[in-house]
């Protein structure tokens, strides 16, 4: 006979291991980022800054998955410590242009070695980190 509360159970939910992996992850990330003082989202943020050097604040949300009630005090987290500037665009004031700045741009040597560090912690082969990418991609609707 089916259970029919057998979608209920811990075991049968895909969405448990995500968020348990996701935690841990961010846990093996916090030493290496506490070097710097980074948090998870901080450092994330910088990554997008690193490679794009200036962008507003909604398409940096979009390329994190973040609204910008998480991203506005980040952004001005970044910023006090001199990392980041945020200023309005001059043809619409609606606009926050976020811009890396050189201190920023000199994180990034510190950096470096943290995905290497990072790979290190992760117990699958590469093809199986590439499957894991493109899978979770796929759920995000980015296949």
């Amino acid at each position: 006979m089916e259970d029919k509360y057998a979608g209920l159970k811990l075991g049968n939910q895909l969405c448990f291991p995500l968020y348990a992996c996701s935690r841990e992850i961010v846990k093996k990330y916090k030493p290496f980022l506490d070097e710097l003082d980074l948090t998870y989202t901080q450092y994330i943020t910088m990554m997008v800054l690193w490679e794009r050097k200036q962008m507003n604040v909604k398409e940096l949300g979009e390329c994190l998955y973040l609204d910008s009630g998480t991203l506005t005090p980040l952004l001005k987290k970044l910023e006090s410590k001199g990392w980041v500037t945020r200023k309005r665009a001059k043809e619409d004031e609606r606009v926050l242009i976020v811009t890396l700045t050189k201190e920023g741009e000199m994180l990034r040597d510190k950096a470096v070695s943290i995905p290497e560090k990072m790979s290190c912690c992760v117990k699958l082969s590469p093809e199986e980190g590439k499957t894991l990418y493109t899978l979770l991609y796929k759920m995000l609707g980015n296949d």
